[in-house]
């Protein structure tokens, strides 16, 4: 029988039986569909209290077709996710990425607020090598470079938790995106708490971070750099150029940052 504290001792989300795929698609031609799609996420919520507040429950709105929604549900049930052992390598990590890069492509700018190619991503955390101590992001998006870290980490012999992972995102629904997204591996990190603004409402005052990874937002203009021209944060650490009025700066031994050309 399955011991739902065997579950969370391994760092894994419990769903109860009321919340589970099969319940959903044999109730997936039910006009109550969405109903009991926001029933299965407070029953989520409720069993993991780190993703409370952080579920979509707006399925069983009236505007939402049911019917349509059930369909969707039928379409998701007859994907293969292969065999038994390569649906024990972390097949809904990669399928929640997989949607995320494709939900970034088709935002086009927009979606570089919230996800940076994988590619990318590997190569900044192999150039920096996290081994072991506490990893930054302070605008994370929806996670991949805690991610990135953490296999990082795996990779190269090591284990969950030889790092910490710290961060903060300012977008209500980007943070959420995080929260599950690091939810579903398995992960722990401490993201504040709420959604935030690291220049303007730093969460994290006291952290001494032993390495930084960001692709900060250099396209924003109206950041209220004006604001902040007496902070402390300024004085650690050579300038990085994110634009020609902005100047960021970390008191860390290692990063690893995506920028435009600049000169500093």
């Amino acid at each position: 029988p399955e011991d739902r504290d065997e579950y969370l001792a391994a760092n894994i989300s419990w769903v109860p039986k009321e919340a589970r795929w099969e319940m959903l698609q044999a109730n997936a031609k039910q006009p109550t569909i969405g109903q009991l799609i926001d029933d299965a996420m407070t029953a989520i919520e409720r069993e993991n209290p780190r993703l409370k507040g952080v579920l979509p429950k707006n399925y069983g709105r009236p505007t939402l077709d049911k019917r349509r929604l059930g369909e969707l549900i039928d379409i998701i049930s007859g994907i293969g996710l292969g065999d038994e052992a390569a649906r024990s390598q972390d097949i809904l990590g990669r399928v929640y990425e997989y949607f995320l890069g494709k939900f970034a492509a088709a935002e086009g700018k927009g979606g570089e607020a919230f996800y940076t190619p994988k590619s990318v991503v590997k190569l900044l955390v192999a150039m920096i090598e996290p081994y072991k101590g506490r990893v930054y992001d302070p605008c994370c998006g929806s996670g991949g470079m805690f991610v990135q870290s953490e296999r990082f980490v795996l990779e190269h012999g090591g284990r969950l938790g030889d790092i910490a992972l710290y961060g903060q995102e300012a977008n209500p629904t980007t943070w959420r995106l995080a929260m599950m997204n690091l939810a579903i591996r398995g992960l722990d990190a401490d993201l504040g708490g709420q959604p935030a603004d690291s220049f303007h409402n730093d969460l994290h005052k006291d952290l001494r971070a032993d390495f930084i990874l960001a692709n900060p937002p250099f396209n924003m203009s109206d950041w209220g750099g004006e604001r902040l021209r007496e902070d402390a944060r300024w004085v650690f650490g050579g300038a990085v150029c994110l634009d020609k009025s902005m100047r960021f700066c970390f008191q860390t031994d290692i990063s690893g940052m995506i920028m435009p050309s600049c000169n500093l």
